[in-house]
C-alpha cells in the first residue's frame, strides 16, 4: 500500500502565510499600507503573479483592503474584539474606569516582564524612539500628541514580548486604552506634579526594561498605574469636595 503523492502547496499559499505572520507579529499593523508589490515581490523572491494572488486571498478573508487611489492597506479593524455599544459603555460608567485599570495591571505588568526578558535591541531602540516622541510631547504639553505617543509607548512594549497573543490584546483594546488614558491625562494632567511623576515613572518602565530586569520592569509597571489610580482617586474626591462647596454657596444666597 502507498503513500500516494504529497501535495505541494500553492505559492500564493505560501505567501499569504508570510504575510500573515508578518501581521501577527505586528511588523505590519492595522490601518499600514502594505510595501509596493514589486518591493514585495523582490523581498520574498516570488513573481509578481504569485504575490498578487496571495493579496487577493488576504482580501477575500478581509485581512487587506484595498483604497480609492491606490495601495493596499492591513485592515484598520483587524482584531478590534471591543466595538460599539460595549465600548461606549465602558465610556459612559465611571466605575469602570477603575475595573480597566486593574486590568491593566494584569496586561502591562505581563507585558513589562517579558518585554524585559525578551526584547531585541530593535526592540529597544523603538522603545526608545516612542519615549522620546512621549517626552517631545510632554515638553511641548501638545495633549492630544501626548495621550496618542502614551499609547504607542505601552503598545510598543507589547510587541517587545514577542508574545503575538498579547501584542494583539493591547491592539484590541487600542480604541478604550486611548480613551482610558485621554480621560486619565484629562482628569488629572492640569496639575503639574502629578504629570511630570507620571512622565517619571514612564522613564523608569523603561530603563528596567532596556536593562533586561524583569521583576524590576513589572515593579515599575505595577507603581505607575497604582500611582496613576491613586491620583484618580484623589481628584475624585477633590472634584466632589468642590460640588459639595458649590452647593453650599448656592444654598446661601
Amino acid at each position: 500500500m502507498g503513500f500516494g503523492s504529497v501535495k505541494q502547496p500553492r505559492l500564493s499559499d505560501v505567501i499569504m502565510q508570510r504575510l500573515e505572520q508578518m501581521i501577527l507579529e505586528g511588523a505590519l499593523k492595522p490601518g499600514q499600507r502594505l510595501p509596493p508589490e514589486r518591493e514585495l515581490a523582490l523581498q520574498f523572491e516570488v513573481s509578481r503573479p504569485s504575490l498578487r494572488e496571495a493579496i487577493q486571498k488576504l482580501a477575500a478573508k478581509g485581512v487587506v483592503v484595498s483604497r480609492q487611489g491606490g495601495g493596499t492597506y492591513v485592515a484598520e479593524t483587524l482584531g478590534d474584539g471591543l466595538v460599539d455599544p460595549l465600548l461606549e459603555l465602558f465610556r459612559t460608567h465611571p466605575e469602570a474606569q477603575y475595573d480597566l485599570l486593574e486590568f491593566r495591571h494584569a496586561l502591562e505588568g505581563v507585558s513589562a516582564y517579558y518585554a524585559a526578558l525578551r526584547s531585541t535591541e530593535a526592540d529597544r531602540e523603538a522603545l526608545r524612539a516612542c519615549f522620546e516622541q512621549l517626552e517631545r510631547y510632554h515638553q511641548q504639553k501638545a495633549f492630544d500628541k501626548e495621550v496618542a505617543a502614551d499609547v504607542e509607548f505601552h503598545l510598543a512594549i507589547a510587541a517587545a514580548t514577542h508574545n503575538i497573543v498579547l501584542l494583539h490584546m493591547m491592539r484590541a483594546l487600542f480604541s478604550l486604552l486611548h480613551q482610558h488614558v485621554g480621560d486619565n491625562l484629562q482628569s488629572i494632567y492640569p496639575k503639574r506634579e502629578i504629570r511630570g511623576r507620571i512622565h517619571e515613572q514612564h522613564g523608569v518602565l523603561l530603563q528596567a526594561i532596556c536593562a533586561g530586569d524583569p521583576e524590576r520592569a513589572r515593579k515599575a509597571a505595577h507603581d505607575h498605574l497604582v500611582y496613576v489610580e491613586e491620583a484618580l482617586l484623589e481628584q475624585g474626591r477633590e472634584n466632589t469636595r468642590l460640588e459639595r462647596a458649590l452647593r453650599r454657596a448656592d444654598l446661601s444666597r
